[in-house]
């Protein structure tokens, strides 16, 4: 058996509402003879003939009047799920979003962020965690709804991005270094002990081709896995930590800053997501916030 032409509910309530074969054409602009070829249809398919004559009116039928509010209702509830959903009230929204994003990142941003969203949205909680991979599957499969982070060539082209900020890339040392004794140049900075990073995602090789061209090189004691990590050794000892500025800004308190004496590329910060929740309101909202949040900040 064939499934029926849905456009059929549209014709059957046309008919119901008017209680004229002629009226309901003018309701649906098709000719009398094109509504009267759709009703013929409509009446085998329900296989009941919806309207009869009485006199010279047309009245429904026990079976009609049976189907005229569901037939309405039917439609009225296809016509909601088609069109743009309405912006919800956010006070009313429970969802938990996780967020894949950097320790930095959340040391930073997420108490501003985490108040913008409980204010506009109570029953709204987020879920930080750290990005172990670069690649899109959590976005993907709906396990990560929402990540930052530098785009590059290993960013998947599917995702929508936004940018939210430039960085830079900056020297850490604990307040009593031996680097803060004279101003600090390409060669003092290259003569100390350095904390590098396993997983770096960031400067990409920046630094120590910076150096190369002016002939030097700098001594790596040890590597971590992350820029927070970096800074906690950093102050410990005296190893000389490079992390972007802006990202760690809260991560650096009590240590000594300072520019490195040399050009390298600024990074952009972006945030990232997958297509199929660009229209999710909520979700947009949750943008918006970061966005207020952490975007349009300079180095």
């Amino acid at each position: 058996m064939s499934s029926p032409d849905l456009n059929q509910l549209v014709v059957l309530h046309a008919v119901l509402s008017e209680g004229s074969v002629v009226r309901a054409a003018q309701r649906l602009h098709l000719s009398p003879s094109a509504m009267s070829r759709a009703l013929a249809r409509v009446r085998e398919t329900v296989g009941d003939p919806v309207l009869v004559k009485a006199g010279r009116t047309l009245v429904p039928t026990p079976r009609a009047l049976e189907m005229r509010e569901r037939v309405a209702q039917l439609l009225q509830e296809a016509q909601a799920l088609l069109l743009p959903e309405k912006a919800p009230d956010l006070r009313r929204v429970v969802r938990t979003f996780t967020l894949r994003t950097s320790e930095g990142f959340v040391e930073t941003f997420g108490p501003d962020l985490i108040r913008c969203v409980t204010k506009g949205a109570p029953g709204v909680a987020l879920r930080f965690v750290a990005r172990q991979t670069r690649d899109a599957a959590g976005l993907r499969d709906g396990s990560v709804d929402l990540e930052t982070g530098v785009i590059d060539a290993t960013t998947s082209p599917e995702l929508r991005q936004l940018p939210l900020f430039t960085d830079r890339l900056v020297g850490v040392v604990q307040s009593g270094h031996t680097l803060r004794k004279r101003r600090i140049t390409a060669a003092r900075y290259a003569a100390a002990s350095h904390v590098g990073l396993s997983r770096q995602t960031v400067d990409k090789g920046w630094i120590d081709a910076a150096l190369a061209a002016l002939g030097l090189q700098r001594t790596l004691t040890t590597s971590v896995s992350g820029f927070a990590t970096a800074i906690a050794v950093a102050r410990g000892s005296d190893l000389v930590a490079t992390v972007p500025e802006r990202h760690t800004e809260a991560l650096r308190a009590g240590l000594h800053t300072f520019p490195l004496p040399f050009p390298l590329p600024s990074i952009m910060v972006s945030m990232m997501w997958h297509p199929r929740m660009h229209a999710d309101p909520v979700h947009a909202w949750l943008r918006d916030c970061v966005y207020r949040t952490a975007g349009t900040r300079k180095a």
